[in-house]
């Protein structure tokens, strides 16, 4: 089992979004970085961890799991989609998403400023200076820790 941080913004997605659906496909990623994270190490199993961005403060709110490995994502075929790119098609499809589930909300949101303040998590690629990628892999530790932080500890297994 891998451990991921998925960010989004919650005016777009939200934990809330997730949450009431269950389930829900990730599409959107047009970073290959972020792609290949999905493409070539994402499995059913893995455990994410959601990360709200471009708010007031920006936090982990809760947990997923992926349900579907990668397929490709078809709003980049859309001229219609803001995800729309010219150059994927379903002959070549160039972006791909995956499906996350629904795990726990955390009953508060732990802060990226109460995540710098934590050694355990010094190494956190999210903590980094200029890490921009909306999909990024975490360590167990890391993932541990946060659950722990965010009073979650019961769902670390």
């Amino acid at each position: 089992m891998r451990y991921w941080l998925m960010k989004t913004e919650p005016s777009a997605f939200s934990i809330d979004d997730l949450e009431r659906m269950g389930r829900e496909h990730w599409d959107g990623i047009r970073n290959y970085q972020s792609r290949n994270h999905m493409r070539d190490d994402m499995k059913v199993g893995d455990r994410v961890l959601i990360y709200h961005s471009s708010t007031d403060i920006p936090a982990v709110v809760g947990t997923a799991r992926v349900v579907r490995e990668a397929y490709p994502d078809d709003t980049s075929w859309d001229p219609d989609s803001k995800y729309f790119d010219p150059k994927s098609s379903p002959d070549n499809p160039r972006w791909v998403m995956v499906d996350v589930a629904f795990e726990s909300r955390f009953a508060q949101p732990l802060p990226l400023a109460r995540l710098r303040e934590l050694p355990a998590l010094q190494g956190m690629l999210l903590l980094k200076k200029g890490m921009r990628l909306s999909i990024q892999p975490v360590t167990e530790q890391e993932f541990r820790t946060v659950l722990s932080h965010a009073g979650q500890a019961a769902q670390v297994q």
